[in-house]
């Protein structure tokens, strides 16, 4: 079992290793004179989590070797102004930065957020998605290619070949296991090894993080801004539905917004459309008549999903039916009740996802969880989200509840097949094979001392990764 681990870990460090030999950057400036401007115009404190995760990556970049770090972090945790410290020391070097997310909607609202702190520091900032207007695209690919444009926000656009920077020092990418492995290499390639942070807020148990990232420098911010209320979650029957509902109404009353949200029910997109539809009439229409009920799912063009989205975050709608789509990214602060049903058809950590959109706000938010599963197991998973708000631990939970392939999303993503070492049960025991590894690594890089381990450990890696590669 131990072995099983030591090899794994000892390919990926090897890994790691070649990598930086071959790899040089140009050092960024870890202190400089934006930052500190950036310290002053921040209206809160930093929590010593972000201090920390922000301390690790001044560290890498100031080294002429390429950061690769690993940013997770619950929803809420602050990832993104760890982020600006990275692209302000980038900028303050002499390079540009990109920030690439999955979905227009987070990368419009990574760029509202960045607007309002880059205008005060008189620096510019630009967008750039799949429905950015054709003189618009002509103006960006202009000033990015003379350096005038510091920073790019986009989706995939980002990688697209008229996109041409002057001279990329930082690759940003967030919830990067949304993204294909060429997709981010991509990016990469349009500067000269560029320095990357990845960001999650999908926190994963470290035994996985280990095992899948390797090769990935991984911080963790495990800390709350101070001042966020305890998300009050409780699991519902059917028979409890009308106390749901007075309590949306009661919510709604006050001037606060809520979310209705429906799984997949099904692989065809057709029956989770159908049920979102049906749902949004039923509450339109017999519920809450006396309310303005929106719609969003995945179906819709990115016109009219923005247009959902903002009616909401302006307020013309307060309630809004929703299947996934809402999961990363919309930020609407004023929404105080997540109403999830089939709740039992979801993983823990995408409840604990979901149930981040609201809780935003100073006021107090409710998370509603509906399940018709009589199966013990069901009302057991949910038991953890009414007992829990830390996203590390659900993780762990749901691990052991669904095992590390399903937690992912799917069963093999490229985890490693292993004979007796099991990810759930064996944690201490990949740590410990973690640190050995890295001893021998430090002894002796080439491994030529030990010419059976290093024998061993291209036949066991090969097998293990099954000549897939991880990150």
């Amino acid at each position: 079992m131990f072995d099983e681990f030591f090899y794994l870990q000892l390919g990926l460090l090897k890994r790691r290793m070649v990598q930086r030999q071959q790899q040089i950057t140009a050092p960024l400036a870890p202190t400089g004179q934006l930052i500190d401007e950036f310290y002053q115009v921040l209206p809160f404190q930093l929590t010593g989590a972000q201090q920390r995760v922000i301390n690790d990556i001044l560290n890498d970049i100031q080294t002429p070797t390429p950061m690769n770090r690993l940013v997770q972090g619950d929803v809420g945790s602050g990832k993104t102004v760890v982020a600006v410290v990275a692209i302000l020391a980038a900028i303050q070097s002499g390079f540009q930065a990109a920030l690439m997310a999955p979905t227009e909607v987070l990368a419009e609202q990574h760029y509202r957020k960045l607007v309002s702190w880059f205008n005060l520091l008189h620096l510019p900032v630009e967008l750039l998605t799949g429905s950015t207007k054709v003189a618009k695209r002509r103006q960006i690919h202009a000033e990015l290619s003379t350096g005038e444009l510091p920073l790019l926000v986009g989706t995939h656009a980002l990688i697209e070949d008229p996109v041409q920077f002057q001279k990329l020092g930082l690759v940003v990418i967030d919830e990067q296991h949304r993204f294909g492995v060429q997709q981010r290499a991509r990016l990469q390639q349009k500067g000269d090894y560029p320095h990357v942070l990845t960001m999650t807020a999908t926190p994963i148990p470290r035994t996985l993080a280990l095992t899948l990232h390797g090769d990935l420098e991984v911080s963790q911010i495990d800390e709350l801004p101070p001042g966020r209320k305890p998300i009050q979650t409780t699991a519902l029957t059917a028979g409890d539905r009308q106390q749901a509902y007075d309590l949306i109404r009661r919510e709604v009353a006050q001037g606060r917004q809520v979310y209705v949200v429906l799984p997949l029910v099904d692989e065809s997109e057709k029956l989770d459309l159908k049920s979102a539809i049906e749902e949004y009439q039923h509450l339109q229409e017999m519920v809450f008549p006396e309310f303005k009920v929106g719609l969003l799912h995945g179906r819709m063009s990115s016109a009219e999903k923005d247009d959902a989205i903002s009616q909401f975050r302006d307020n013309q709608t307060q309630i809004l039916v929703s299947t996934t789509v809402v999961e990363v990214g919309v930020d609407v602060p004023n929404a105080s009740v997540m109403l999830i049903e089939h709740a039992d058809r979801f993983g823990l950590s995408q409840l604990h996802q979901l149930r981040g959109r609201v809780g935003r706000g100073a006021d107090q938010s409710f998370c509603l969880l509906m399940s018709s599963s009589k199966a013990e197991t069901a009302k057991q998973r949910l038991k953890v989200l009414e007992q829990s708000q830390d996203g590390f631990f659900i993780s762990e939970m749901d691990m052991r509840f669904r095992g590390p392939g399903e937690v992912l999303g799917t069963r093999q993503s490229g985890l490693p097949d292993f004979a007796l070492a099991s990810l759930v049960e064996d944690q201490e025991v990949l740590e410990l094979a973690r640190q050995a590894a890295e001893k021998m690594i430090e002894l002796d890089p080439s491994l030529d001392r030990w010419t059976l381990m290093k024998t061993e450990l291209e036949y066991r890696y090969q097998r293990l990764m099954g000549g897939t590669i991880l990150t």
